[in-house]
């Protein structure tokens, strides 16, 4: 299949030029399930992108729409701030009892507002709250949002230059293997810790995330990342783990940081945790950290309850009974596979990931961005990730076909070979 690019008049003479996705996919999107969209000529396109991780589930998955529409018809609340309904009970039940409560984890659950952002603001607010310190250290090549206090500790410099302010308060440390291995994990942080005279002020926090994601799929070892949570205990930092991407079951279990054996002090969850691809995020932090005042932190969409009862649907469907855990590690042998195939007929490509998230790396930068647009017009969606936007990222559904996530991969194959 060749795709052509339809006329955009529209969407080019009135929406704004900071539109980027619809750049590298030129299609007018009419329809999508499961693991496939199709445009408005009818067109079908696999979907490795999953709405950059809010759609782990598939699009319209039938579950959560049935749940959906079956409140909405009811007239079940839609806006509801902070206040107590019957969806956000069944909500906060269910996710005790299919996520909390079997893995030991003792945390308070807020709902700061509708995007990852906002839960990653929260959650720096509240570190230095508590700590009484306002420096927050991050890592290279790091992403946690585009609101200022979220651009601060991310790494990108593209993305940071618009805020056109200066960005305070965020130390970066060098990310797990950033010197290829040639220099101990957290050297220079402890050196810098101990050594009065560094000019580093002492951090109230350590936010960080188990597989950067826009920073290139750079994946932690769980031996570094249990090593940097002894750190903070020692350092009396609190830990932050940035889930939001990969959190929900992308990597496996429901949260990235469970196969390291941590318990971070603070989590932050957004784009699957509704299920359905609605705004929702949440703030979990230790019950001891709970020192916010009645208000404190606000926002007027912090109450979605259609949210609610699909993100609870969601987890009755695919957490109950540990199977997704085992089928998403599955669905990533399989990718793996494939990326070995590749990388062995392709000296100049290398790969890493976990679970369903994966990367693809070429010597030449600019080889991403020509394999992500050769891969559209055959019908499949990528997008690249990294400061040089280096790398051919996958993030197909979990709930993707075997047959499904094997007709994505060979495309792949083929897109990377006609770009060679």
């Amino acid at each position: 299949m060749t795709i052509t690019p339809p006329a955009l008049s529209v969407f080019e003479t009135l929406e704004s030029e900071v539109r980027s996705y619809c750049r590298g996919w030129p299609a007018v999107f009419d329809r999508a399930q499961g693991a496939r969209l199709t445009d408005e000529d009818g067109h079908s396109y696999l979907d490795f992108f999953a709405g950059a991780g809010s759609l782990n589930y598939g699009h319209n998955n039938p579950v959560l729409k049935r749940a959906l529409i079956d409140y909405i018809e009811r007239d079940g609340i839609t806006h509801g701030l902070d206040m107590a309904t019957t969806a956000k009970r069944a909500f906060l039940d269910t996710f005790q009892n299919v996520v909390l409560r079997p893995r030991d984890l003792p945390y308070k659950v807020m709902f700061p507002g509708p995007t990852g952002t906002n839960a990653v603001e929260a959650a720096l607010k509240l570190a230095r709250k508590v700590k009484g310190r306002e420096s927050v250290v991050s890592f290279t090549n790091a992403f946690h949002g585009m609101s200022l206090g979220s651009l601060a500790v991310t790494g990108n410099a593209f993305k940071r230059a618009g805020a056109g302010i200066p960005l305070v308060h965020g130390t970066p440390m060098p990310f797990d293997n950033y010197f290829d291995g040639q220099v101990p994990d957290f050297l220079w942080f402890e050196r810098l810790l101990q050594d009065q005279g560094s000019g580093l002020n002492h951090p109230a926090a350590v936010i960080v995330e188990t597989v950067q994601g826009e920073g290139g799929i750079n994946v932690a070892r769980a031996e570094w990342l249990r090593a940097l949570q002894d750190l903070c205990h020692r350092q009396d930092m609190l830990l932050i783990v940035d889930d939001i991407q990969m959190g929900c079951g992308r990597t496996g279990g429901f949260f990235s940081f469970e196969e390291a054996g941590i318990t971070p002090d603070i989590v932050t969850l957004s784009k699957s945790i509704s299920g359905y691809g609605l705004p929702m995020s949440l703030c979990l932090f230790k019950p001891e950290l709970d020192v916010w005042e009645p208000g404190e932190h606000n926002g007027t969409f912090r109450g979605n309850n259609p949210a609610f009862v699909t993100a609870a649907a969601a987890l009755d469907a695919y957490w109950a009974d540990g199977q997704m855990e085992k089928q998403t590690l599955a669905r990533g042998e399989q990718i793996e596979q494939t990326m070995l195939a590749i990388c062995g007929e392709h000296d100049s490509a290398r790969f890493r990931g976990r679970g369903l998230v994966w990367g693809l790396e070429f010597d030449d930068p600019a080889r991403a961005s020509a394999v992500c647009a050769r891969a559209f017009r055959l019908g499949l969606l990528l997008e690249t990730s990294g400061p040089q936007s280096e790398v051919v990222k996958l993030l197909p559904p979990l709930t993707i076909t075997p047959e499904e996530l094997d007709e994505g991969l060979r495309t792949l194959a083929r897109a990377v070979r006609e770009t060679a």
